[in-house]
């Protein structure tokens, strides 16, 4: 991949968010629709978005009984997405469906725990060890189950990397040097996770809320 940088275009507007696409598309590698977008603008949107030209990562963390999830993922293929996110914690019989049910040329990958979460998350919610342990975990239990990678932090894009050398890794939540992390818990520089062996580095705001996103994409495509 020439350019792992996936612009998150979670913007309410569709038309908004196709000139924002128009505008980077030189300098970003591909384009991320999440659950805002999607359940705004549907495939019709994800339809707009793709005559951008650029490969289409659709964020939807499905997280269901397996027979639903392989539905929805079959429910997706004429949207033809390069990548598509479902949940590690819906458990193997889930990501096991979920591949088989993805078309042949779109990489499904398990979402191991949001980077908005920390340790205190975990606990509250009944989980032990520290972050790390449950993403390794889960990265594990993803590996053994034959989809294609895992969604995770930075700080543990790393770690998974040497546990899984085939892996597809997508890491969010980054922010280049000096700029603000927002609801961001467990963020790094672009440059980092790249270098650590991310595979897709999924950029939102720094780029979209910049006073100048073309530059600032310029900018985030140079330190890599």
């Amino acid at each position: 991949m020439s350019n792992p940088v996936y612009l998150a275009l979670d913007l309410p507007s569709l038309d908004a968010a196709k000139a924002l696409a128009q505008k980077v598309k030189g300098h970003v590698g591909g384009l991320k629709l999440g659950l805002e977008f999607f359940c705004a603008h549907g495939s019709h949107g994800v339809h707009e978005i793709a005559q951008v030209g650029l490969p289409i990562f659709l964020d939807l963390k499905l997280h269901d009984i397996p027979n639903t999830v392989a539905g929805a993922m079959q429910a997706i293929h004429v949207l033809e997405p390069a990548i598509v996110t479902v949940h590690a914690s819906g458990g193997r019989a889930m990501l096991e469906d979920a591949k088989a049910a993805a078309g042949e040329h779109t990489k499904v990958v398990a979402v191991t725990m949001l980077t908005s979460l920390d340790e205190r998350d975990l606990v509250k919610q009944g989980i032990g060890g520290t972050p790390h342990d449950h993403v390794m975990r889960l990265t594990e239990l993803a590996h053994s189950a034959g989809i294609d990678g895992i969604v995770c932090s930075g700080q543990e894009v790393g770690e998974a990397h040497k546990q899984w050398k085939g892996g597809f890794f997508v890491v969010p939540g980054l922010r280049p040097a000096g700029s603000a992390v927002g609801d961001q818990k467990r963020v790094v520089t672009p440059r980092k996770a790249r270098d650590d062996g991310a595979s897709v580095l999924v950029i939102g705001r720094p780029i979209s809320r910049a006073a100048d996103p073309v530059q600032a994409a310029r900018d985030i495509e140079a330190t890599l």
